[in-house]
């Protein structure tokens, strides 16, 4: 008999919104692994529980050379509980390789549902909820920074990120410049706890804001990008979107039938605009290779 691998959800600030089934996954695991074992001895002296498993750490740091262990030690029928310091395992925090591994191995896999900094957030933002996409963390160098976000920059659901207080004000600007000044945005601050804060405005007013220094977990939510018709799209922004598709790794055939689904036109007119564009630039290198001088 394989144990069973527990993903518990433990609380984002407020302590009472812990879930009952936490304290009594704590008491009866066998191994509890956590992100941070002394925020678990404290969330555990909160709920007024005692572990009776073996405790052991499980973060960024060492999760590679620690999943083998746990894995072992589930397939010898232990029941394996893991904890991050706040919300859910594997979004954003130690947990996709865990599951990964469990699940190659045929053990069992369950969840202990939580508080979640990505639903909650959402739901407060004002913005859309019905489609969303979670983007975790944005590169930390600028240029990376920019270049993710322009992969995202026509994707008309709501975008999450999470994002490190002293980098919110570079990257509201950074927004800012790709996806529009007025593009509708919140920051959602300490979610749950003393000083919660929900900040709604347009990406340029909230990176002004920011720019006076935030303090706390941050979660921002931006509005996903408007919807534009196909008279609005030239051959050239056509041929564009293909090409950032195509840097993304994506293949040609590929690309051309999403900017096609996402432009709301036939796969053959996009397909054309590539074609006429590849066809002109070679023109243009002939024509250069055979008049370097130019007109005179």
């Amino acid at each position: 008999m394989t144990g069973t691998l527990v993903l518990a959800g433990t609380p984002i600030g407020a302590i009472a919104d812990a879930p009952p089934r936490l304290a009594e996954e704590l008491a009866a695991a066998d191994v509890v692994a956590a992100e941070d074992t002394r925020r678990l001895r404290r969330l555990t002296q909160a709920l007024g529980v005692q572990t009776r498993g073996r405790v052991v750490s499980y973060f960024e740091g060492n999760e590679a050379a620690r999943t083998p262990e746990l894995v072992e030690a589930l397939a010898g029928g232990a029941r394996v509980l893991l904890v991050t310091d706040a919300g859910m395992p594997s979004v954003s925090d130690p947990g996709y390789r865990l599951v990964a591994a469990a699940v190659e191995r045929g053990i069992g896999v369950t969840a202990v549902p939580g508080p979640s900094a990505v639903l909650t957030a959402l739901a407060l933002s004002g913005l859309p909820v019905d489609r969303f996409c979670f983007e975790g963390f944005l590169p930390r160098k600028a240029g990376e920074r920019l270049g993710r976000l322009r992969e995202v920059a026509d994707e008309r659901r709501t975008l999450v990120y999470f994002e490190a207080p002293h980098r919110l004000d570079d990257t509201l600007a950074a927004m800012a410049e790709v996806f529009g000044a007025e593009r509708r945005a919140a920051v959602c601050r300490e979610l749950t706890k003393t000083y919660e804060e929900v900040r709604r405005g347009p990406l340029a007013e909230l990176a002004a804001w920011a720019a006076e220094g935030v303090r706390g977990e941050i979660t921002v939510v931006v509005e996903g990008a408007p919807e534009k018709g196909p008279a609005e799209l030239d051959p050239a922004e056509l041929v564009r979107r293909v090409g950032v598709r195509e840097e993304a790794g994506e293949r040609r055939k590929e690309a051309i039938a999403a900017v096609a689904a996402e432009a709301g036109l036939p796969k053959r007119e996009v397909f054309d605009a590539v074609v006429a564009a590849k066809n002109a630039a070679r023109d243009a290198a002939k024509d250069a290779a055979t008049n370097p001088g130019g007109a005179r």
